[in-house]
Formats: structure tokens, sequence, C-alpha cells
């Protein structure tokens, strides 16, 4: 059964982020997702998450210098001592939240992002997350989204996995990304479901509610049930509008946001 988890960077920015937290609660989720917590300490979070009911579904490692545009240390030559870092101070967190899946970003392609050191990071990054119970899953990015960006395709993801070859690796499952990139969504969801570990869904062309745009989340939300996907939907789109004038798209979708 779908269940979702509002994504705190992209919904509720009509209020600071600490209150996202009551206003998603509010909304009916059950759960969230963000990019990154580091600005705040984890005591002041596992409070808002235990105040207003909810899970923490998934965050980013740190992913270096992103004010300068860094996205991800993962692939980075000559970064794996930071990147070694950033994921010791990411399960950290997520052993605070009790949350049980980090995401890696692997960096760009024009500040050197290889196949080599990104393999060799993420086997160093499933080690110490694997004394904490928790899983680290890669997320293919289309190309237009975050230029030069190294991991843009499903295949391309689950050849990581497979080479690292621990039990703590997963496929994080964009659909919007998917849609943008390489399309056949509905194909790919049952072909990568074994992999799957954590969705989240936008709509094309303007990453809005999944609604509207050229994609049927009705659709695909069935399909991803056929799966028996258990984990959570993480609604990683813009809001049109107030975020909640536009939470009309469960319904318009036949779905609940709790499951």
């Amino acid at each position: 059964m779908t269940k979702f988890a509002a994504n705190l960077s992209f919904m509720f920015t009509e209020v600071d982020f600490l209150d996202r937290f009551a206003a998603a609660s509010e909304a009916g989720f059950k759960a969230v997702e963000y990019l990154f917590p580091y600005d705040y300490a984890p005591e002041e979070l596992a409070s808002r998450l235990k105040a207003n009911g909810l899970t923490q579904a998934l965050f980013n490692l740190p992913p270096g210098d992103w004010e300068r545009g860094e996205r991800g240390m993962a692939a980075l030559p000559g970064r794996s001592a930071d990147f070694e870092a950033a994921a010791r101070k990411a399960v950290d967190y997520a052993a605070a939240l009790d949350c049980k899946l980090l995401h890696a970003m692997p960096g760009l392609r024009h500040h050197g992002a290889n196949w080599a050191d990104y393999i060799i990071n993420l086997k160093a990054a499933t080690k110490i997350a694997a004394d904490k119970g928790i899983t680290i899953i890669l997320e293919p990015i289309n190309e237009i989204d975050i230029p030069g960006f190294f991991l843009n395709t499903t295949s391309m993801a689950r050849a990581a996995i497979h080479e690292v070859g621990a039990d703590n690796i997963g496929l994080q499952f964009d659909l919007y990304h998917r849609q943008i990139q390489e399309g056949d969504v509905a194909r790919a969801i049952a072909e990568y479901a074994p992999l799957t570990r954590h969705y989240q869904i936008a709509s094309p062309p303007d990453r809005g509610e999944p609604d509207d745009g050229e994609m049927n989340y009705s659709y695909f939300f069935k399909k991803i049930d056929e799966t028996g996907f258990d984990g959570w939907i993480g609604c990683e789109y813009k809001p049109r509008g107030a975020t909640t004038a536009g939470l009309s798209w469960p319904a318009n979708c036949g779905v609940t946001l709790g499951g």
C-alpha cells in the first residue's frame, strides 16, 4: 500500500524549516524527508519528529561544498577522506533520527567524477552504515536538472549496486528523473523493484504536484503497489501554489497520504 513522505526542502516552505514538521503532520503525512539536516542539532530534529508522530524516511549525506556547485563526493577523485567523514556524520544523524536510508550523491563529471572512485567510496560507506542498520541508496538524476551529474540512468545505478555487492545498498527511484532522462517508467518500476528502497515523485514539465503534467500517477501508484513495495514514496515536488492548496492530488490519484 502506497504511503507518502513530505519533502520538507520542497514543501511547506511558507513556514520556517522547523515548523514544517508540524505542517506536514497536520496535512496528513506520516513521514518526512529533506535534503540535509546538518544546520540543526539531531536532538532538535528528533524532538520535532516525535512531537508530530513522524518517521524520518530519508536524507542525503553531506554533499561537499554545495554553494560552490558540488553535488556529492562519492565519485570524486582525492575526496575519499572527505566522503568518509561525511558518511560518518550522516550515519550519526540517521541513528539519532531512527532513519534507515541515506542517499549518497556522486558528484559531477566536470569535477572529475569517475567509476573507480565511486565504487571504492560506496563500499566504504556501506560498511560504515551497516553497523547502524542503515542502507545507502543511489538516485539517478536527469542531466537537465543537474547538468553533469554523474549518475543518470537506472541501469548505471544497478551496475553500481551489483559491483558494490553489499546487502545495505539499493536504488532511490525518482519517477520524475526517470521520465525526463529515459521514459518507460511503468516497465522500469517492475524491472527495478528488487533493488528499489525508496521512490520519489513529481510531474514534468514543471516538477509540480503528481496529478497534472505528462505522467499518469494513478497508474504508476498501482504499478508500485503490484511490486509489494512497503516503503515510503517521497513527495519531492515543487507546489504550484500554497502547499496545502495542492494536496488534492492524493484523492485525484486514488491514494491516501498515510497509506
